[in-house]
């Protein structure tokens, strides 16, 4: 189940920077995508995506685009997980340039408060309801000590943890992630609902369970009471408007800055350009 939420957070991570083009997919050297801060040793899924790939060349070679293959895995993943289908718009073409730069000045952080996050979604023509039901993919999948041990310890330079962290899940978080520890062990993401696309993530943040300090100041931040709070509120207690609003901000996001007609190319292997 694992791999469904490592699809779906590389179309997001592909989308986010020069638009939903593939070239989150492209191998290359320091300033490529893959070798982003946010994206390093932490996105998943490539080989996958190869295999479906090389699937779809062998049957209708030149046709479909690495960046529609991610896109459709992103959503059969949804699906898979027990989550809401849609139907995904087609047509898009590959990108020829990872840009390493801009995913790590594009991309929303873990350690970043909600103006920030809410910020960078505008910048690529999203919504604060996109903010908000676009951080509710997180109801599946995992995330490393890395990306939230700095709220178990000594947050924000206070000598104690995340006082908005529920304490027993602190207890087992500090133990699971020890000071000093292996950074890349890793916790899962919606606590006591781990596999199943829900609004499960929602409640959770209620009662200071969100494992992210991004996915907490959502609900607890000062910031959020007059932007994101509401929307937890509403999707914590209506799971089909929740499951609504997140089909349609994955439509809104798949549409970001697209390639089409003549402009891109539809790559043969996802990892380079075609020669």
């Amino acid at each position: 189940m694992r791999m469904g939420a490592s699809l779906l957070r590389l179309h997001f991570h592909d989308c986010f920077v020069n638009g939903c083009d593939g070239s989150v997919l492209l191998d290359g050297g320091d300033d490529s995508e893959k070798s982003a801060r946010p994206n390093l040793n932490s996105l998943r899924g490539f080989e996958v995506l190869d295999t479906i790939k090389s699937s779809v060349e062998s049957a209708c070679s030149g046709v479909v685009s690495c960046a529609d293959i991610l896109a459709i895995s992103a959503r059969d993943s949804v699906v898979l997980s027990g989550g809401p289908s849609w139907s995904v718009l087609l047509g898009r073409r590959d990108g020829t340039i990872s840009n390493g730069t801009l995913a790590n000045s594009a991309l929303p952080s873990p350690f970043e408060d909600v103006d920030t996050i809410i910020s960078k979604f505008n910048n690529v023509g999203l919504n604060l309801t996109d903010v908000v039901a676009l951080s509710g993919a997180h109801t599946i999948g995992r995330s490393r000590c890395v990306f939230f041990s700095n709220r178990l310890f000594n947050f924000s330079g206070t000598g104690a943890a995340d006082a908005t962290l529920d304490t027993d899940m602190l207890t087992d978080l500090q133990t699971l992630c020890p000071q000093n520890g292996d950074g890349n062990t890793t916790a899962v993401l919606d606590r006591n609902s781990v596999d199943l696309f829900d609004n499960h993530y929602f409640q959770n943040l209620l009662n200071g369970k969100g494992l992210l300090s991004s996915d907490q100041i959502l609900f607890s931040s000062d910031a959020a009471n007059s932007t994101s709070k509401p929307f937890v509120l509403s999707y914590s207690n209506n799971s089909f408007l929740f499951l609504r609003d997140f089909v349609n901000s994955m439509i809104r996001m798949g549409n970001i800055n697209l390639k089409t007609g003549t402009d891109g190319e539809i790559r043969k292997n996802c990892r380079v350009v075609n020669s």
